[in-house]
């Protein structure tokens, strides 16, 4: 079947919900979007023009539909940058603006940066915050949708507040400063919905990869430490050889490295991929790998070809049981409590609890319930008679010390930032860089080369995020389904959204309503390392088209819910993909990288050094991809000018 007959066949010319996104722009690295695009010129004004369009009424990146999470308008300031483009902005302009504290970077460690600032420096201090995007957050992105006269709410980004018991005391002091008792999720979390409806996880396994399109519902089948039931196995259309390695793996207890002690195994498994202990230690069937393939890609953003077999003994994935290996300390640390500490919208909850305290107006209400439905005032985010500022849509482009070249006495940092195509400069006290660290080298190039070369060593994962509204969820219920794994397919997961509902949002519960589906992309390229695969994923997402992304939601979804009456044509209502070249931060693979090094020689932490009257705040500070880390980093930070 040609595109042009598929395209038909899904009805990619149907009108679904389409706000303020730049479709079918290609985004080759280095290309210049604004004068191209008039959707860029009428959401954000000229290039030249001060026109700040989060002053319009009808300013509301939330309800953006189309290309989100780095959207068009967010990086190529920085690729310039990057790439030695300055554009004019030596001659930036004076704002004639002086601050106690100047964060570069508004997601959760920038905005807990500037709450533990002014908690340590007091409720007059004056602080700026920074961000390119045209919406707070970073990484915890809120996106919503209407359904009739109701708003659904989806995750852009970070998910949950994943394991709140193992959250250090300023991390978990700041969400109760912000009124977030975790134990209500208890009562806000629909732990038995899906059950009490049975519905249970399935497979998809598509026909380009498997030879034949197959939906196998599995109870209790789990993204990580996938097995499947003895009846099912028979239905996985893989060959009869493989059907057996499947079924020795999970439940036969063998020893694949008999001759090795318990510690001498954990390393050997260290430095081996998943993928290699199944083929050349376990001996599988090459079909086997296939259907194991992408059920990493969830938590390590790369298949099992790239994560260590170590790691997926720790995870729970099958082929262990008799490989008496020794118990970690860190073994299933988080299975005391369960995953359900989530907002409807994520961690874009705590984003917006920060904002509401830090700035007057932006958000009313003062509970963790409230702040689910409340509507973000934008105008007030950058307000001048407010102590403490949001600009949005400002790429910061340099940080430098005032004056004397000596750190030690150096009083001021100046900052220049570009907006609408402008440069303009600043002055603070203090500056906290609490965007990518990739960026930090060509924001302060004067940094000894030691910390740059640091700053630079991680390669942060590439995903998408994309929420597809759906005209109601019956195809689900006729299935008997709540989630699925699709191990060849595009998405590698497609879930119904959490059942959460607390203050005045209601899950839709009945399989009759709208609702949000979660597909999940990690780009990759199997067969390299880790980093280069994150690098060729990148690329991936910066050349690919709304359309591509459209293309294959509808495809999937019709293929794999079709059987239960699922039509893409009709049943999707709006598409919003959250593409994230630079997504979550790196975490070290000891696949590829040492496993026995000291924690003062780890790049993250060479890298946060002080640099003055400049302190670095962000989750790749600590290599860990996690809001609580963000949260750490932040407080650190601050820690370091108090301490200074």
């Amino acid at each position: 079947m040609s595109d042009k007959d598929q395209d038909r066949e899904l009805v990619m010319g149907r009108e679904i919900t389409r706000r303020d996104f730049l479709n079918g722009v290609s985004i080759a690295v280095g290309t210049s979007l604004v004068a191209a695009n008039s959707t860029w010129l009428e959401a954000f004004g000229s290039p030249q023009s001060p026109f700040a369009p989060e002053k319009d009424r009808s300013y509301y990146p939330p309800a953006k539909t189309g290309l989100r999470g780095s959207h068009d308008g967010s990086w190529e300031v920085a690729h310039d940058l990057r790439d030695g483009k300055d554009k004019g902005w030596a001659q930036s302009v004076d704002d004639g603006e002086s601050y106690d504290l100047v964060v570069v970077g508004a997601g959760i460690s920038g905005l807990a940066a500037a709450h533990f600032y002014r908690k340590f420096a007091g409720q007059q201090s004056k602080i700026l915050v920074l961000d390119n995007h045209d919406d707070f957050g970073g990484h915890a992105k809120r996106n919503e949708f209407k359904a009739g006269n109701r708003v659904l709410l989806g995750y852009g980004g970070t998910q949950s507040i994943e394991a709140p018991g193992n959250y250090s005391k300023e991390s978990m002091g700041l969400l109760k400063e912000l009124g977030i008792d975790v134990r209500r999720f208890f009562k806000y979390y629909d732990q038995k919905l899906f059950d009490s409806m049975h519905l249970q996880e399935a497979v998809f396994f598509d026909k380009e990869t498997f030879g034949a399109d197959r939906l196998v519902p599995q109870k209790g089948l789990h993204y990580f430490g996938l097995n499947f039931a003895m009846e099912n196995v028979s239905r996985i259309p893989i060959a009869e050889a493989a059907r057996k390695d499947l079924l020795r793996l999970q439940h036969a207890s063998v020893d694949y490295m008999p001759d090795l002690t318990p510690e001498q195994k954990k390393s050997k498994l260290i430095k081996t991929s998943y993928k290699d202990f199944l083929l050349q230690y376990a001996k599988v069937h090459p079909d086997v790998v296939k259907v194991f393939q992408s059920s990493t890609h969830d938590l390590y953003a790369v298949g099992i070809d790239a994560v260590s077999a170590a790691d997926c003994a720790m995870e729970g994935f099958p082929g262990f049981k008799g490989m008496r290996l020794p118990k970690s300390h860190e073994e299933n640390a988080e299975l005391d409590e369960p995953y359900i500490f989530h907002f409807p919208d994520g961690n874009s909850s705590i984003a917006r609890m920060l904002v509401r305290s830090l700035v007057p107006g932006a958000l009313p209400g003062h509970t963790m319930e409230d702040i689910v439905t409340a509507r973000a005032n934008y105008a007030r985010l950058d307000d001048a008679n407010s102590p403490i500022r949001i600009r949005l849509n400002s790429t910061a482009v340099r940080a430098k010390h005032i004056g004397d070249s000596d750190l030690k006495t150096a009083k001021e940092v100046e900052v220049i930032y570009v907006r609408g195509g402008q440069a303009h400069r600043i002055r603070t006290a203090h500056c906290i860089l609490a965007c990518y660290n990739m960026v930090i080298p060509y924001l302060c190039p004067e940094m000894p080369d030691k910390q740059k070369e640091a700053l630079a060593y991680s390669v942060k994962m590439p995903l998408v995020y994309t929420n597809v509204q759906i005209r109601n969820w019956k195809a689900f219920q006729k299935l008997g389904i709540s989630s699925i794994y699709a191990p060849g397919a595009y998405f590698s997961n497609v879930t119904l959204d959490f059942p959460v509902s607390m203050g005045d949002y209601h899950y839709p519960s009945s399989s009759d309503e709208s609702c949000l589906l979660h597909l999940l992309r990690t780009p990759c390229e199997p067969g390299l390392n880790c980093k280069d695969q994150y690098r060729a994923g990148r690329w991936e997402l910066v050349n690919t088209k709304f359309e591509t992304f459209e293309r294959q939601v509808r495809d999937q979804l019709g293929r794999a819910l079709g059987a239960g009456g699922f039509d893409p044509a009709r049943d999707i209502q709006a598409i919003t993909v959250n593409r994230w070249p630079h997504g979550y931060a790196y975490e070290y693979n000891e696949l590829f990288e040492p496993s026995d090094q000291p924690e003062s020689e780890r790049p993250c932490v060479i890298g946060r050094q002080p640099f003055g009257r400049i302190k670095i705040a962000n989750s790749d500070a600590d290599g860990h991809a996690y809001t609580n880390t963000a949260i750490d980093q932040g407080y650190r930070a601050v820690r370091e000018i108090v301490q200074a």
